[in-house]
């Protein structure tokens, strides 16, 4: 079922960027977007002609990157440590889901 277009603004996992525009969102070259597609810190959706595009999630994703790696991070690590605070927040959440209300 096709999202209805109001419906895709709201949803951050939406590719609704290109390439072009999240480099110039995040202010960074879009060869370091490149770097973190090849590093699988994110993998963007391809639209039809085969460019990449980019939802909100991963535009966090890659700032966070771009912090790190500003601060002297090796892009490998800053992408491990993103993943780590990444499953880090799932498990907290799932946990805040799963505890009994007291």
């Amino acid at each position: 079922m096709a999202q209805e277009p109001d419906d895709m603004f709201g949803d951050e996992d939406f590719p609704a960027y290109t390439m072009g525009r999240a480099a110039e969102i995040l202010g960074t070259s879009q060869g370091f977007l490149r770097s973190l597609d090849e590093a699988k810190l994110i993998t963007p959706t391809r639209s039809a002609g085969g460019h990449r595009r980019f939802s909100r999630y991963q535009l966090r994703l890659a700032a966070r990157a771009r912090e790190l790696v500003d601060q002297g991070t090796a892009l490998d690590a800053a992408c491990r440590i993103i993943i780590l605070e990444d499953q880090l927040e799932e498990a907290l959440r799932l946990n805040q889901a799963n505890r009994p209300e007291g």
